[in-house]
């Protein structure tokens, strides 16, 4: 090759080395690409694509999604299909409440075809010359599950509370009667009983609390849907759904639809933690939220629906609510925590012991209280008869109260004993007023329709913060721990609070014939709200 080559070749033939460069490394890229998608999927390696030219490899058997099969094959054979039916005068009530309510359809409505002509409280097709049967009855469909191998089942109260005859259908398709033992509204729990001479594949409730992010699977039967599994993790314990004063959910969101009611959700161990009961949806269909009775709060009740048919609970006799910030800091206490009594009944276990309004109950056996549902529950699950010891907040002290239980009344009765406690709330008169606060009040014997006790609020300056706390027709009876009977015993009061440095004031103020407490701020500088 000549040494004084052409400079213009010389730069073609580099342009053209760089070109078959290029397409060597495309090609490799290429192959590499097309590996990853004809081949078995790969974990990526740490180094540039084209730099290095690596072999597929296969995932570790570590780094492979779980599969639930094994777990459900174990469990499924426990879980039935329930399915109630309730008389006619039952079915407006039926159709609100039922987990899934099958309505009459046309012949041609693709349900049909999807499920035969199998669809409760259908007809065939040719019943009738295509007309509709008429009925008297309506069915409806929920879930539950075998707790013991001789029958026993548990499934949600809402799900039989209508029933005039239910039946349960096996994961085999076997169909059985079964009995209501008993029920609890007030957990939304029911216990069935299948009486056979065969044996039933059962489960068990866990001894351990699940922990939020923890794997659950949920059985049942949705929409007819007998036998579905769906899987998630626990959302979040402690949940208050407004259900009651026993509420105390375990949310999840393996998807639960209507039908799934009183079906079970497991642990990875096969262990019932939870009973679905309720779902949160706009839709009406599954969005991820869906609320559980935990196994902690399902294991006694059904142990007493077992050997009793009914629960019992202890009761205190006491109208609480929760101890809010200013509240806690009214009353002395360094945290909004515990359980301030409303009121305590007449001739109740509380009344007879001591404990009064305006205390704060901030333990009971040796454990302190977290807030009023907290208490609730606690004294619930303790037995009629059981001796209980409080620890209350009184005038910045402690003490010290022994009380023996006794049962709580029914609904009825206690429906009937807030009755007696109502007012006929407030009316408007003349009244002094407490100007710094933006409170207009006046003596309950002097309002018509108020009453002989308290001092009742016939109007409240909007732009106040005292408008947050306090509305036209309260009846404030307690001001700073004393009973008031006038407009000048409740400024009194203030001035007292405020002399004494405190921020606020803590007041008994009966709404709509229901006592309650509020913090009010004693500092009129600052009362302008926003």
């Amino acid at each position: 090759m000549p040494q004084n080559q052409d400079p213009q070749g010389r730069e073609r033939g580099l342009s053209r080395l760089r070109r078959h460069r290029s397409l060597l490394l495309g090609s490799v890229f290429a192959l590499a690409l097309g590996g990853a998608v004809a081949g078995e999927l790969t974990v990526a390696a740490p180094t540039p694509a084209v730099a290095q030219t690596t072999t597929s490899q296969p995932m570790p058997a570590q780094a492979k999604l779980m599969s639930f099969a094994d777990l459900v094959q174990k469990v499924k054979p426990a879980v039935v299909s329930v399915r109630v039916k309730t008389s006619e005068e039952d079915n407006t009530q039926l159709s609100q409440m039922m987990p899934f309510f099958f309505r009459d359809l046309p012949p041609d409505h693709p349900l049909r075809r999807f499920f035969g002509n199998q669809i409760p409280g259908q007809g065939n097709n040719n019943n009738n010359n295509g007309q509709r049967p008429h009925r008297h009855f309506a069915m409806a469909q929920g879930s539950g599950f075998f707790i013991s191998s001789d029958g026993y089942i548990v499934t949600n109260n809402h799900v039989v509370e209508h029933a005039t005859d239910v039946q349960i259908i096996t994961d085999d398709g076997k169909t059985f009667p079964a009995k209501v033992v008993g029920t609890d509204p007030r957990t939304d729990l029911a216990l069935l009983k299948v009486d056979a001479s065969q044996k039933f594949p059962y489960v068990e409730f866990s001894n351990e609390v699940p922990r939020v992010g923890d794997w659950v699977i949920a059985i049942g039967n949705p929409f007819g849907l007998g036998g579905s599994v769906t899987a998630g993790i626990v959302s979040a314990r402690g949940r208050d759904v407004g259900s009651g004063p026993y509420a105390d959910f375990l949310q999840i969101d393996a998807p639960v639809n209507h039908g799934n009611s009183g079906g079970p959700t497991f642990d990875l161990n096969g262990h019932v933690v939870g009973i679905n009961t309720a779902i949160y949806s706009p839709s009406g269909g599954s969005v991820g939220i869906a609320f559980d009775v935990p196994s902690e709060v399902a294991t006694s009740v059904i142990q007493q629906l077992k050997e009793h048919g009914t629960v019992t609970r202890g009761y205190l006799g006491v109208q609480i609510q929760p101890v809010s910030k200013d509240i806690a800091d009214s009353v002395g206490l360094k945290k909004a925590e515990g359980a301030m009594v409303v009121d305590a009944q007449p001739g109740t276990p509380a009344e007879k012991a001591g404990i009064k309004s305006g205390d704060v109950i901030i333990g009971l056996n040796g454990k302190s209280v977290e807030d009023a549902r907290d208490l609730s529950r606690r004294v619930a699950a303790l037995a009629p008869g059981d001796e209980a010891h409080f620890t209350v907040w009184r005038n910045n002290a402690e003490r010290q109260f022994d009380v023996k239980l006794t049962k709580m009344p029914s609904q009825e009765q206690l429906a009937k004993a807030e009755g007696s406690n109502q007012d006929n709330g407030g009316a408007t008169a003349p009244s002094s007023v407490l100007t710094g606060l933006g409170l207009e009040l006046q003596a309950a014997h002097d309002v018509p329709g108020a009453g002989n006790d308290g001092v009742v609020v016939t109007d409240v300056d909007q732009d106040k913060a005292a408008s947050q706390k306090l509305s036209t027709g309260d009846v404030i009876l307690e001001a700073g721990g004393r009973k008031v009977s006038s407009p000048q015993d409740v400024a009194g009061a203030i001035q007292n609070a405020r002399s004494q440095g405190h921020p606020s004031i803590l007041m008994r103020v009966q709404t709509n014939g229901r006592p309650h407490y509020v913090a009010l701020s004693v500092d009129s500088k600052g009362s302008n709200k926003g």
